[in-house]
């Protein structure tokens, strides 16, 4: 694990597919007193993606790729993150599924955030499945990024209880909270015990 090295904050890009809402959250984070991340640059692969705004908003950096052929826009997303830099990727709601050899290329961190208690609950509609399964408890979990989905080493989790009335959408909302405060969290948790 890299160190953090005297007052250098580590340089980072967020993946974004959608609102965006953890990375505002991250750019807000980064900005506070005693963050250890700067973010530079952030990536999507969905041009009306509404968490774009935030980039205008904060001032970063942003670039959009199609993915109509995938090992192009990975390799020119490496040659866009050597080029600035960049040691962290911080996913936060990205739906495009990263190549084993874009993760080996990168050789740095990679972390995402995941909408349920990992391992279960692994892809997509996990609200959904959760409340259909009968659970009593969901969450979310931070990882690192494996060649496998959503099964990279664990680095935190929060554990929220299920009410009877909860939908699909409000259980997603009362994670989303969650999962503000866990990321950063998380991110300082992996450089402090590098």
């Amino acid at each position: 694990m890299a160190k953090l090295i005297g007052s250098k904050k580590i340089r980072t890009a967020v993946f974004i597919s959608g609102k965006g809402s953890n990375f505002e959250n991250l750019v807000k984070f980064s900005f506070s007193r005693r963050s250890i991340i700067e973010i530079v640059l952030v990536i999507s692969n969905n041009s009306k993606a509404k968490g774009l705004r935030y980039a205008k908003k904060y001032k970063v950096k942003k670039k959009i790729f199609s993915f109509k052929n995938p090992k192009k826009s990975e390799n020119e997303i490496i040659y866009l993150l050597k080029k600035n830099n960049i040691n962290l990727v911080c996913l936060a709601g990205f739906m495009k599924i990263l190549s084993k050899n874009f993760i080996k290329r990168f050789n740095k961190k990679i972390l995402n955030i995941h909408p349920s208690l990992l391992p279960k609950y692994k892809g997509l509609n996990t609200h959904q499945k959760v409340i259909e399964n009968k659970e009593k408890y969901s969450g979310c979990t931070v990882h690192l990024v494996s060649s496998k989905l959503d099964s990279g080493r664990i680095i935190l989790q929060k554990k929220i209880r299920i009410f009877n009335s909860d939908t699909p959408k409000t259980l997603s909302k009362r994670i989303l909270k969650q999962e503000h405060i866990l990321y950063p969290k998380a991110i300082k948790k992996i450089y402090s015990s590098s």
